[in-house]
């Protein structure tokens, strides 16, 4: 019998919490043997407990010394600020959730102290290779630092793969709605990007988005064919995409495509007029809205999809999880 996947989570907050609630309520063959935060355990405990946006979480949460436990399941709890301090050589997976891995010094970390890999929940340049399924689904064995490249990537380079393989790409635009995150203030305050120092509950703010580069580099072919924007709006769950693009061979029948590229697990759909919130916990990494699906002439085409970017991205992370499973027999 094959034996769970053990995973070490490194940062817990909405990330690290949403992959930890996947785990605990599902049946992934994976172990969490342990997690590190600089937060008081007790602090953590209650945000995964009571959450604001997937709501209580359904089984008895109790902390004791250095320990979470989740219905009688004991998860190891530590708080230090550098992994290489831990002994994690019983560790397969390090989930690096802190978003601080950018430079391969703290990448590395979980490798130095004994885990055979490393996931990192975000764009990183210290990463061997930067897999997104369903658009650039290769992981060579050789890689021991893997990016998940973000939420945004995961919902738009699926589709842009697809549509090119299939209709070839002429032009195209992406925006992306995206909900409020924790890099923007409450309360108008100074910032790095004038635009995000505005509150984020009062205002919709154009911004940029790290989809832009992290696309270009997934599919290289499409660099020179495509433009993404961003818009934050004051929602704090769900994000959608509106996609016009430009087909050079579009298909007879759009919808049937569309349909097609449907597989439930990195693309699904709905065929209902639906809103956001109806979508808060899918694990999809995006959902075609077929109502919204528009035609302009012969080759223009509008595209909708929603995606939790908090939970689709989770599942993403376990599913690369997984696909890393048979090194480790």
């Amino acid at each position: 019998m094959t034996r769970a996947t053990r995973i070490f989570i490194n940062g817990f907050g909405r990330i690290g919490r949403t992959i930890f609630r996947q785990v605990m309520t599902g049946s992934r063959p994976i172990e969490v043997v342990g997690i590190n935060d600089v937060a008081a355990l007790d602090t953590c405990a209650y945000l995964l407990r009571y959450d604001s946006v997937f709501g209580p979480f359904p089984t008895p949460i109790k902390v004791a010394p250095g320990v979470l436990d989740v219905a009688g399941r004991q998860v190891a709890f530590h708080h230090v600020s550098d992994l290489r301090l831990l002994d994690l050589s019983d560790v397969d997976v390090v989930l690096e959730c802190t978003g601080q891995a950018h430079t391969r010094d703290v990448a590395q970390a979980g490798l130095d102290a004994g885990a055979r890999r490393v996931l990192i929940s975000g764009p990183s340049k210290a990463a061997d290779v930067t897999v997104v399924l369903g658009a650039q689904d290769t992981l060579p064995d050789t890689a021991r630092i893997v990016s998940n490249a973000s939420c945004t990537t995961n919902a738009i380079a699926p589709l842009l793969r697809t549509l090119d393989d299939r209709a070839r790409i002429g032009r195209a635009h992406i925006t992306t709605i995206h909900c409020t995150t924790g890099s923007q203030p409450t309360v108008d305050r100074p910032g790095d990007r004038l635009e995000r120092s505005r509150a984020a509950g009062e205002s919709i703010v154009p911004t940029s988005t790290s989809a832009a580069a992290q696309l270009a580099t997934i599919l290289p072919g499409l660099a020179d064919r495509l433009s993404v924007a961003a818009v934050r709006i004051p929602s704090i769950s769900v994000s959608a995409i509106d996609a016009v693009i430009q087909l050079n061979t579009p298909p007879a029948d759009l919808d049937g495509l569309l349909r097609d590229i449907v597989d439930g697990q990195v693309i699904g759909a709905t065929e209902d007029p639906c809103v956001s919130i109806d979508f808060r916990g899918r694990t999809e990494s995006l959902i075609l809205a077929h109502p919204e699906t528009q035609r302009v002439g012969a080759q223009q085409i509008r595209i909708f999809g929603w995606y939790d970017n908090e939970s689709g991205f989770s599942a993403r992370m376990l599913d690369i999880t997984e696909r890393l499973a048979p090194s480790f027999s």
